[in-house]
């Protein structure tokens, strides 16, 4: 019997048909003999077990040592914690990539261990230290709004708790109320900003006027004293509502007052014209304040209108009334 029709790993006779062994069903054509596996053994054996796995390979379920799992845990929490801590201005340490390579595969992981720990410590310090100088910041923000009668009791107690928070090291919690609380300010400072603004430029609307001699309808000094009381009290929702009605009647008196001054200052342009006087640009300044004007944007135009006045003068005769602190 030649070697051909022996099994080539159980040794058992083949005949001239036979394509498997009828005693370990192995290919015929098997090379590199294996020992054989008790039977006792291959009915233990789970179907697929005993295959050998291809060196390089990895099963993608099982990492090469349990630390990588509980690395990655680790390193994607740092990386949250650098997220959050970036409004701070604070950089925080991170694992390298090649070092997060060697930890994964390296089948001693203490040492990587204790590197994530020390990286971890790094991080926590100076989350709490931006912590500590954003509590300055933020308390002096705080102070402002407070001179405007704006309660921030619950603001001042979460700043409390997010340094607590920060200090004990537990910096989710310290990083969640801290995104709170400066959202929350934000939102309060915007909305006294808005209310500023608003106020600022209905004073000069009303002054513009005066300075171009048309009548406003309440004096700028006085009804800015009182729009700064209200302010100061916390009382937005009213003082927009005076603001409101305040700009409604500058607007309307400007609509009559406003054209007579546009003609007699373009009268004023020609007739220095005709003396020899250059006065295109201010004549296109004239239209750009009036197009302002009449396109529904007031304080622009009659900012426009009051540089050139300044720039230029007034039509002789032409009477004004000044601020009060130019009487």
């Amino acid at each position: 019997m030649t070697e051909d029709s022996l099994c080539p790993r159980c040794g058992a006779p083949l005949g001239p048909e036979d394509r498997v062994c009828p005693e370990c069903r192995a290919p015929r054509e098997a090379a590199d003999p294996a020992p054989a596996v008790p039977d006792a053994a291959a009915r233990s054996t789970p179907s697929g077990a005993g295959r050998a796995r291809p060196l390089g390979r990895r099963s993608s379920g099982s990492p090469t040592n349990p630390f990588a799992i509980e690395l990655a845990r680790r390193l994607h929490r740092l990386q949250q914690w650098a997220e959050g801590a970036e409004p701070l201005g604070v950089e925080l340490p991170q694992l390298p990539a090649w070092a997060e390579e060697a930890a994964r595969s390296d089948p001693n992981p203490e040492p990587w261990a204790e590197v994530v720990r020390g990286i971890e410590r790094i991080a926590q310090k100076r989350v709490a230290g931006a912590f500590e100088e954003w509590e300055k910041r933020a308390k002096a923000r705080l102070t402002r709004l407070e001179a405007y009668s704006v309660d921030s009791r619950l603001e001042r107690e979460q700043i409390e708790e997010t340094l607590h928070a920060a200090r004990s090291g537990d910096l989710p919690q310290a990083l969640a109320t801290f995104q709170q609380v400066d959202r929350v300010v934000a939102l309060k400072e915007r909305h006294l900003d808005q209310a500023r603004e608003e106020l600022e430029r209905v004073i000069a609307l009303l002054k513009d006027m005066q300075a171009l001699g048309v009548e406003a309808p309440q004096d700028p000094g006085e009804i800015a004293d009182d729009l700064e009381s209200e302010l100061r009290a916390g009382k937005l929702a009213s003082l927009k509502q005076q603001i409101r009605a305040l700009r409604l009647q500058a607007v309307n008196r400007l609509k009559v007052g406003l054209p007579k001054y546009i003609t007699e200052y373009g009268d004023y342009l020609l007739d220095e014209r005709s003396h020899g006087i250059p006065t295109e640009l201010e004549a296109i300044e004239l239209a750009r304040g009036s197009r302002e004007f009449f396109h529904g944007r007031p304080e622009e135009g009659l900012r426009r209108l009051r540089a050139l006045q300044q720039r230029h003068g007034l039509p002789p005769n032409r009477p004004t009334r000044p601020p009060p602190s130019e009487r």
